[in-house]
């Protein structure tokens, strides 16, 4: 198990991948590999919204599935989903709620 005792984790995303989807779909989903700071580990994530892809950068916090390690929906091999880019709310960025942090 990656995250060893916890619901969440922070990670730094070294690049954005496409991954397809299983049979019968054909589209190919966006996803990141995250770096776990925890442990080093390399795990794929599955962003929920495709646009919010443009809004990130380094820092991540991540949050499984809650399906036991299982696969969810027909991306194969990812079984976890960014929520936060940076402290900031990955939804509340997508819906320009709140402004990306500035460093």
């Amino acid at each position: 198990m990656e995250f060893v005792g916890s619901s969440h984790a922070k990670g730094i995303m070294p690049e954005k991948i496409g991954i397809e989807a299983k049979h019968p779909n054909s589209a190919i989903r966006k996803c990141a590999r995250v770096q776990l700071i925890k442990n080093g580990k390399k795990i794929a994530t599955f962003f929920p919204i495709d646009v919010c892809l443009n809004y990130i950068e380094e820092n991540v916090l991540i949050v499984g599935f809650r399906r036991n390690g299982r696969v969810v929906g027909d991306i194969p091999c990812v079984r976890f989903k960014v929520v936060k880019v940076s402290i900031v709310s990955l939804l509340a960025l997508c819906k320009e709620k709140k402004e990306k942090p500035r460093s």
